[in-house]
Parts: C-alpha cells; structure tokens; sequence
C-alpha cells in the first residue's frame, strides 16, 4: 500500500475546479468567437476557392490543389473547439493551424504573422475564462 498522502488543498483543487461565474463564461464566448469567426471566414473562402485565395497561394508555397484540405482541416479544428467537451483538442488543434500559418507568414517575410500568433492567444485566453478545469491547470495567483 502506498503511504502517500496529498494535501487538502491541492486534492480539493484538482477535483474541484472553482465555479465559473456567468461573467467568465460570456467573457470566454466573447474572447473565443474572435478566432472562430476569422478561421471560420478563412476556411470557407478556401473551401469556395474564392479567387484570392487561389491566387495567393503560390506566394506563400502551397500549390492550389491543397486548398481544399486546409480549409477543411481549419473548419474541422473551429467545430471540435466549439464542443465544450471537446474544446481542450480543438484548442490544441486551433493552435497547430496557426502555429503553420505563422510559420508561413515569417518564412516569406510577411508581417502578418502577428494577427495569426494574436488568434492562438485568443483561442487559449478564451477557453481559459470558459473552462474551470483549465484554471485550474494554469492557476494564477493573487
């Protein structure tokens, strides 16, 4: 048998996240719908192959046929964020999207790149007011 006991306060606040209030949660809403709504936006344009898009492709060295699927994969990533049961993913997915995107924006020089870093901010900063269990994995002290 193990004899290693945990304190009553680091067991308490690992089971029991403090309650969110309905103030954090409409703050997270609101922080997380930045980065959806863009991602969302971006996504369907590559998926109706709008014409800039299609255009601004080579310029950042991806060919054309490639469209589809990155715009699939950012929708994909938007809906599994969106599931309160499976936000944590999607913000890990969200991340990993915009982690490429920047990566892209910075190799061809584009300044660009700090709307994308600013979007994965957002997605965590969102996710962080709406999601107890998170706060409780990062807490910030007073």
């Amino acid at each position: 048998m193990s004899s290693v006991t945990q304190s009553p306060a680091i067991s308490q606040s690992a089971a029991t996240p403090a309650p969110t209030s309905k103030k954090m949660v409409w703050t997270g809403r609101v922080i997380s719908a930045i980065p959806v709504l863009l991602m969302v936006f971006s996504a369907t344009m590559k998926l109706i192959k709008a014409a800039p898009v299609v255009q601004g492709m080579p310029r950042y060295g991806y060919p054309e046929s490639q469209i589809v699927i990155l715009g699939a994969l950012e929708l994909l990533s938007c809906i599994v964020y969106l599931i309160p049961s499976t936000a944590v993913l999607g913000a890990i997915l969200m991340t990993a999207y915009l982690g490429g995107a920047t990566a892209t924006n910075v190799r061809i020089g584009d300044p660009s790149y700090i709307m994308t870093v600013l979007l994965g901010v957002f997605v965590w900063g969102g996710l962080f007011f709406r999601d107890a269990r998170l706060r409780a994995l990062i807490p910030f002290r007073r």
